[in-house]
This record gives C-alpha cells, structure tokens and sequence, in this order.
C-alpha cells in the first residue's frame, strides 16, 4: 500500500534535527512521499534542497497568503523558481480573511500573480482559503485558473464551495479535519466529492488527526486521515490509499512516479 502526504511543511523548525526520524515514521505507515510546500519566499530554497535530497520528497514555491514580511516576487520570479524540474506546483496561495482585515489588496494581488505564474509554467496550485471561500473561488474563475488546476489544500468548506472548486477542474484535499466529530460538512464533501478528485493530506505540523488531535502533526500520520475518508465513503483504506497516490500524480504531473 502506498499513501502519499500532498501538503507538509517538515521544513519548518517543529523538526530540527528530526528529519531522519519522520521520514522513518512515514515509511513505517506506508507513506512512501509527501509534497513540502513553500510559505515565504526565503524558505523556499530550503524546500528545494529537501525535494533534492530525498526522492520522496517533492516541491512547491509559493508565498503563502499570511506572510507579511519577506520579498514579495513579482510574476516572473515565480515563473523562473517554478520553471525548476524540481518543483511540481505553485503555492501555497489564496485568500485569509481570518487572520487578516481591512485593506486586502495586497493579498489579492499575490494572489493573482501567483495564479499567473502557474498558468505561464503549466502546473497546478496550491490553494489555501480561510474565512475567503466565496473571493477565493471568484477570483480563480476571473483569472482563469482553470487553465493550470490545482488542489483546494486543507478543505474545511461546504459541498457548495468544493462543488464549485470541482467545476474549474480542482481537487479537494482532505487533513485531519476530517477526522474530527464536528466536521460535518468537511465529511459530507468527504462522501460526495468523485472518487478521481480527492487527495488526502497533513498539513503538518498543524491539524493532527484523531487520535493525535492537539498534537503535532507529521506525515506519518495522514494514514489515519485516510482511514476516515474510506470509512466515509464505506471502502477500504486500500482503495483509497491507491486512489489518492493515482490522483496525485494525476495533478502533480511532473512529480516522478515511482512507476515510472
């Protein structure tokens, strides 16, 4: 069996010293790769190394809609870091009106360069919307981010919302949300959402699974957030290990197959 982690940030400083460690406990449940995304400009050349480094690592370069500090790439930047055949996707990006208010143009304009840049380079986003759902989507279908797709990572919306993200052509990621009692629309997108659309993922080091909740997260762990989603789908975690690691090198096509 093979289940793939399609969001982690085990580049952050929760596992200094500790890579070996996790990449052992990922191997030990079956997680045999995981995608490392990039949040600042700064940290993406670390995420890189590690794409470089480990072949069940892969890459993404992208600022991600809460940070505040750090160089904020124009659209040919991001183009060129992800013309790199080591990055397989562009983000994270999107739209937080949580942890932010006011004046939010900056974020939008992030925002749609960063769906610029995935379309000039043909790979997918990486989608991070909280608080924003209803911008998020409009602002995907204005600028035209059909063209490239991607994931609505981390899902924590109702079937609307993911009905719409699946109309332009995204998949729907599910973390350990799912697996918390009082998720009842994330498990109701969990039941709905086709079979050839659904991904599954961590998001480490935050939002551990049952039974790990309040604890810090890794990617060993989206094993459990995969059990939930077949037993909401009433299938095993087989058939959903296998058709979560097809889709994501369905999206993620320039990620290298082990198959191939």
């Amino acid at each position: 069996m093979q289940i793939i982690d399609s969001h982690c940030h085990i580049n952050f400083p929760d596992y200094k010293d500790r890579l070996g460690e996790i990449l052992e406990n990922a191997q030990k449940n079956d997680v045999t790769h995981m995608l490392c995304i990039s949040t600042t400009w700064e940290n993406a050349p670390e995420v890189l190394t590690l794409a470089q480094q480990h072949p069940q690592i892969y890459a993404s370069v992208g600022i991600h809609p809460c940070t505040t500090e750090g160089h904020e790439p124009e659209i040919s930047e991001l183009v060129d870091k992800a013309s790199s055949t080591d990055i397989v996707a562009v983000g994270e990006t999107g739209l937080d009106y949580h942890w932010h208010e006011g004046d939010l143009d900056w974020q939008h304009q992030r925002f749609q360069r960063h769906i610029a840049a995935a379309r000039q380079v043909d790979k997918p986003l990486i989608i991070h919307t909280r608080s924003a759902a209803e911008d998020t989507i409009n602002t995907l279908v204005e600028h035209k981010a059909a063209d490239c797709g991607g994931v609505m990572h981390c899902f924590a919306e109702n079937w609307d919302i993911a009905k719409r993200a699946l109309d332009i052509g995204f998949y729907i990621s599910f973390s350990g949300i799912v697996t918390f009692k009082n998720a009842t629309e994330v498990h109701e997108v969990a039941k709905k959402t086709p079979a050839d659309r659904i991904l599954v993922e961590t998001d480490a080091p935050f939002l551990a699974p049952v039974p790990y909740r309040g604890k810090q997260n890794q990617p060993a762990y989206v094993r459990h957030t995969a059990e939930q989603v077949a037993n909401l789908r009433n299938t095993s975690i087989e058939d959903i290990a296998a058709t979560t690691t097809e889709n994501f090198f369905n999206l993620f096509s320039s990620a290298k197959s082990p198959a191939s």
